[in-house]
């Protein structure tokens, strides 16, 4: 039974369907796809790829690779339309569910280092514009914590605004501010690591086969200090949602449980990616 469950959510990572929202459409047929997205938002339900679904490995960057600074990362992300009513200006609702995997298969017995769980429910509101979809607006209660008790507990609650805008068909800005509600014992001063708001970019090249993105988490603090993602992904045949995949991270805050400490990451990888566009 395990195997068939897994077989089907493999099929679908492979095979989304147009309906399941996420990446940038050709021009030709913008009013088409705009006309199905308008539909799909407003008689749901439906379920669906949330943020990028990712399964890489990797190590420290100007370090020899170890055991220890090696490892696995991999983030499963979906989202779940709540309801199929038509909300107040075309809006909706829906649950989501993100989990980030550290894995560290090169010590000994492969130990989980640790596992990241971020629940939260959501009200979005898409925009149209002359038959285009431009952007749309997010307001977010979400959950992070990673399940652990005692000294390695790490957990806390975001009230969030997010929201990103199509410049064109080929480049998307996106942002993130929250409003913390810290509840773990361990981590009150999170905010000097894990970041106060966010913002970023996303681009892809005219034959849509190569997509490049950039994410900056601002640190609690006056100075210029951020959190960095660069990644980019390559898209192996049009028909199939499978991509090769490349992420450096440079920061804090990567996972919960060393929130405080830097890491300088570089992994590789494959990412199966939401149809129309990614959540950041």
């Amino acid at each position: 039974m395990k195997s068939k469950i897994f077989l089907i959510i493999l099929f679908s990572l492979l095979f989304s369907s147009r309906e399941s929202v996420a990446q940038i459409i050709p021009a030709q047929h913008e009013k088409e796809f705009t006309d199905s997205l308008k539909e799909t938002l407003d008689y749901g339900p439906y379920f669906g790829l949330y943020k990028d679904n990712y399964f890489t490995v990797g190590t420290t960057l100007g370090k020899k690779p170890t055991r220890t600074n090696s490892d696995v990362k991999f983030q499963i992300s979906l989202a779940f339309r709540i309801t199929n009513a038509v909300l107040p200006w075309h809006s909706y609702l829906f649950i989501m569910y993100n989990q980030k995997t550290f894995w560290n298969v090169f010590e000994n017995s492969l130990p989980m280092h640790d596992l990241n769980y971020n629940p939260g429910i959501g009200w979005a509101k898409p925009f149209f514009s002359k038959g285009r979809y431009v952007g749309k607006l997010t307001l977010l209660l979400e959950h992070e914590s990673n399940g652990r008790d005692g000294d390695s507990s790490r957990s806390w609650n975001r009230i969030s605004f997010c929201g990103h805008t199509m410049i064109d068909e080929l480049l998307m800005v996106h942002g993130k501010i929250w409003i913390p509600i810290i509840d773990g014992m361990n981590n009150k001063d999170i905010l000097n690591y894990c970041g106060i708001f966010q913002w970023g970019l996303t681009a892809m090249t005219f034959n849509k086969k190569w997509t490049f993105g950039l994410t900056m988490v601002k640190r609690k603090g006056w100075n210029l200090n951020c959190n960095t993602i660069l990644e980019t992904a390559w898209k192996v045949n049009e028909k199939m949602n499978l991509n090769l995949f490349a992420q450096y991270y440079n920061g804090y805050g990567e996972c919960l449980l060393d929130y405080n400490k830097f890491h300088s990451m570089f992994r590789v990888g494959i990412v199966f990616k939401p149809y129309f566009f990614s959540e950041y």
